[in-house]
């Protein structure tokens, strides 16, 4: 959301680092610790020292960094989002800094300049920091920023995960699970190692923080954890050599004016076949910046293909409320955020306040939908299925359509 918004008002984000930043936090519990090895004073071998400051490996220490930090900050001029903590920005006539905070990584950027070698300066006062410059690489991420936008991918981390399964040497294919996929419990199988199946899959789950198009095949795999077959485990294999045919797919953020909240929601019928139950897909777009991605497998067993749609809408509408809240703090406000559904039942189950036979047993906290369509906060639009994004997380395809259904996520194949 922060690139997303630096593309948007076409900025660089810079990063720093602070050095032994926990050594800087104020403890404001009573802790005391044992004499370590090498410092016990003779005198007294059975005493231990209290704490004034924190330490590595104190509980207490990510939030007394926290503190001490934004205390400075908010000294200095800044002010802290309302809604997202970790969210700092300073204004000056039309210019505007914006700082972002994961524990002693920070991230900044401003339409001027001149206010980010201010920060630093501003930083530097009262921490020993370390200036990055441009951010290239950031939890875990590679961001590239260019004149028309920015890039963000893992290749590094594609390329570690394939040479540590034995997979770089593979054959690739272009999509990641069969058409008509026959993954199911498999009890006769073959056992394979559930440490090994379990490392895989973690891996890929980490990878989906910028590679949306593997989500639902990994999500899919995911369900066999608990006794992984050999079966499953060619499937999580075949991801991996779906990574080996395009290692360089990532998320591209253009520099274009457009800003606009846009959500796509779509839901399967029944596709599980452990429970019947059908999974929920949506993601969420500022302008044409792909933001905010979902897959997860519904709780209940719907039971019309209605019923499945409604619910994944609803799942979508808590996101696109979360997005609401979290932009208020960059001064941007959305009404009528369209979601777009290939259902024609969902828009008039949202606006029909009436409880019939085909509704009355989906869960309460799924008709808060309707709350929202009717305080305007979102509108439920039909979209053709060719058009449905969403579409990607929840079902398999063919190589063309998959290949449709990635460009449309906004995935670029980055030299």
């Amino acid at each position: 959301m922060f690139l997303a918004y630096a593309a948007y008002m076409d900025f660089t984000v810079h990063q720093m680092d602070v050095k032994s930043a926990f050594l800087y936090g104020k403890v404001q519990e009573e802790v005391y610790v044992k004499q370590p090895p090498g410092f016990i004073d003779p005198n007294f071998p059975d005493r231990v020292y209290k704490l004034d400051k924190s330490l590595y490996g104190l509980h207490q220490a990510p939030r007394a960094w926290y503190e001490t930090l934004s205390k400075h900050l908010l000294e200095n001029g800044f002010t802290r989002g309302a809604i997202d903590q970790t969210l700092f920005k300073h204004k000056e006539e039309k210019d505007t800094i914006m700082v972002k905070i994961y524990v002693d990584d920070i991230i900044f950027g401003s339409t001027n300049p001149r206010l980010c070698k201010e920060f630093e300066e501003v930083m530097r006062s009262k921490f020993e920091m370390s200036s990055m410059g441009e951010m290239k690489f950031f939890l875990g991420l590679q961001v590239d920023q260019s004149e028309s936008g920015i890039l963000i991918h893992q290749e590094k981390y594609v390329k570690e995960i394939l040479t540590k399964f034995k997979m770089a040497d593979s054959h690739p294919v272009k999509t990641l699970v069969e058409v008509r996929h026959c993954l199911t419990p498999d009890v006769d199988g073959e056992s394979v190692d559930p440490h090994l199946y379990r490392s895989m899959i973690g891996s890929l789950m980490y990878l989906t923080a910028s590679r949306p198009d593997i989500m639902f095949a990994v999500c899919l795999c995911a369900r066999f954890q608990a006794n992984p077959k050999l079966s499953h485990l060619s499937a999580v294999k075949r991801i991996l050599i779906y990574l080996k045919y395009k290692p360089k797919l990532g998320l591209w953020y253009p520099k274009t004016d457009l800003f606009d909240l846009v959500a796509y929601s779509d839901s399967d019928y029944g596709g599980c076949n452990l429970d019947r139950k059908s999974t929920s897909g949506g993601c969420q777009f500022l302008g044409n910046r792909l933001i905010s991605w979902q897959c997860k497998k519904q709780s209940t067993v719907s039971q019309s293909t209605a019923e499945a749609e409604y619910i994944a809408a609803a799942l979508c509408c808590s996101q696109v409320r979360w997005i609401h809240h979290q932009m208020l703090d960059y001064g941007i406000t959305f009404h009528e955020t369209p979601i777009l559904c290939d259902n024609t039942a969902v828009p008039h189950i949202t606006k029909n306040p009436v409880q019939h036979s085909k509704t009355k047993h989906i869960e309460i906290k799924h008709h808060f939908i309707r709350d929202c369509v009717e305080k305007k906060h979102i509108q439920i639009v039909e979209v053709k299925t060719h058009k449905q994004t969403a579409d990607i997380f929840t079902k398999t395809f063919d190589s063309t359509r998959f290949a449709q259904l990635v460009e449309m996520l906004g995935m670029i194949n980055f030299q």
